[in-house]
């Protein structure tokens, strides 16, 4: 599995069905990516200037929402994943 570096987040991207009004259902091409996915791993944290190690205050697992455009897309495995600093991630979906 991959294991993320700092305070980076690996996210598997929720891929949303979205369906007109008569029941088509759109492709995932034609639309905007999902910006909520589950967290598949998390890093040790963020090293500040004085050595000391900021943890990651996210966990496997979790629900979250991230910013549009952000994050760098990755295939590993056959799957696709979408890798994003801590600070790109805007809300926790309870």
């Amino acid at each position: 599995m991959l294991k993320p570096l700092g305070d980076r987040i690996i996210i598997s991207v929720t891929e949303e069905e979205e369906q007109t009004a008569s029941g088509f259902v759109l492709p995932s091409a034609s639309k905007e990516k999902s910006q909520t996915g589950e967290v598949i791993a998390v890093g040790d944290g963020r090293t500040l200037d004085n050595g000391t190690k900021l943890p990651v205050s996210l966990s496997v697992g979790q629900t979250v929402m991230f910013e549009k455009y952000t994050g760098q897309e990755v295939k590993y495995d056959g799957q696709e994943f979408l890798i994003v600093h801590e600070k790109d991630i805007v809300a926790i979906v309870e």
